[in-house]
């Protein structure tokens, strides 16, 4: 399978604020959940488990991280459902949860293992050289590029290019400002560019 970098196409998703039918709908579901009901848990967790595990695995790098982060983020839904008040889509909701907790995961691991992580917030970093456009990628490539970005980078792009959220509901999901998440989604495609770049001058191997 093979992908190109030149221009992402978004994924159909809720909007970030809901029409008055989806805030009903998701409001209705959330209600049906607080009050034990078992099957509308099951349906929250069919209609998002896909995405929010995909989002996982490209956070996390691998399956069984991926996994674990899934069960922790629907048991963190479960848990904080009483504070959806309907401002956002539920899907919103769910993957400012899922990225939040994925961050603070990497975050941990990386503390423990003595390395130093980037900021969210940080426009001042260092703008890494313009490396060559590229055509069609492979997807293994385009993952472990993915997979090479310094977290916040990884998580703005993910959301942007990735799944299709705007700058403005990236900034609201990981608490940065619009101007930040267009930084760091240019610095992530500069960086992923510069490794698939660097890929391609080596040639098969």
């Amino acid at each position: 399978m093979r992908a190109s970098l030149s221009q992402s196409t978004p994924l159909q998703m809720a909007p970030s604020k809901p029409t008055g039918d989806v805030r009903s709908a998701d409001l209705e579901l959330a209600e049906r959940i607080r009050s034990g009901d078992g099957g509308a848990f099951d349906e929250l967790y069919q209609q998002h488990a896909g995405r929010l595990y995909n989002l996982a695995y490209r956070m996390a790098g691998t399956a069984h991280d991926a996994e674990d982060l899934l069960q922790d983020v629907f048991l963190l839904a479960y848990r904080k459902l009483g504070s959806f008040r309907g401002d956002s889509s539920l899907g919103t909701w769910l993957y400012r949860l899922a990225m939040n907790h994925c961050l603070d995961v990497l975050r941990s691991r990386a503390s423990r293992m003595g390395q130093q992580t980037d900021s969210l917030d940080d426009e001042g970093a260092s703008e890494p050289a313009a490396a060559p456009a590229l055509g069609a990628v492979s997807r293994i490539d385009l993952d472990r590029a993915i997979g090479r970005l310094p977290h916040a980078c990884r998580a703005a792009f993910l959301l942007h290019d990735v799944e299709g959220f705007g700058h403005q509901e990236v900034g609201a999901i990981l608490g940065i400002s619009e101007g930040t998440s267009k930084s760091q989604v240019h610095k992530a495609r500069l960086r992923i560019r510069q490794y698939l770049g660097s890929r391609s001058d080596q040639g098969p191997i």
